[in-house]
């Protein structure tokens, strides 16, 4: 019996870090997921922020600004190759969410950006954030920093071997 209690303590201990290193957040339907960015150098100006929206609901919903204490301005960008020709641009009305569909915000696509920064943003720090959405409303958000030129979250590469 001591022995089986062990173990579900251990088994604990090791989902409950499992799940404090993998963060999301809920906001109605919305899933939002692994929230991240990178340290900027000091002096920087502007930084991207990424994760994940998951519609779970039947309808649709729409990320319609962002926001941060951290930076001056914020907006929703999206970035594209037309005609090899890297672009971008912020989404004005915001990104729809339709009912059942999954969208990433990574390097090199959709993204919100943070301009005008106040301070760098410095790894070992969880910034936080608000998402505003049309009908699930404001969700705050921690950004984990990941190092200076990182390519995904550590949050993701985590999920992905398991």
């Amino acid at each position: 019996m001591k022995r089986s209690l062990s173990l579900i303590a251990a088994s604990a201990l090791i989902w409950g870090a499992a799940a404090a290193t993998a963060h999301e957040y809920k906001a109605g339907a919305l899933t939002i997921g692994h929230p991240w960015t990178r340290a900027t150098p000091a002096g920087a100006k502007v930084g991207g922020g990424y994760l994940s929206i998951e519609n779970k609901g039947t309808t649709p919903d729409r990320l319609i600004s962002a926001s941060a204490s951290f930076a001056g301005k914020t907006e929703i960008h999206e970035m594209a190759v037309t005609n090899g020709v890297m672009t971008m641009r912020p989404l004005d009305k915001g990104l729809d969410i339709a009912p059942g569909a999954k969208i990433e915000f990574k390097p090199g696509g959709y993204h919100i950006m943070f301009m005008d920064l106040k301070q760098p943003i410095e790894q070992g720090r969880m910034p936080k954030a608000t998402l505003t959405f049309e009908k699930a409303g404001q969700v705050e958000v921690e950004l984990k920093v990941e190092p200076v030129g990182a390519r995904s979250s550590g949050d993701q590469e985590h999920q992905h071997k398991h």
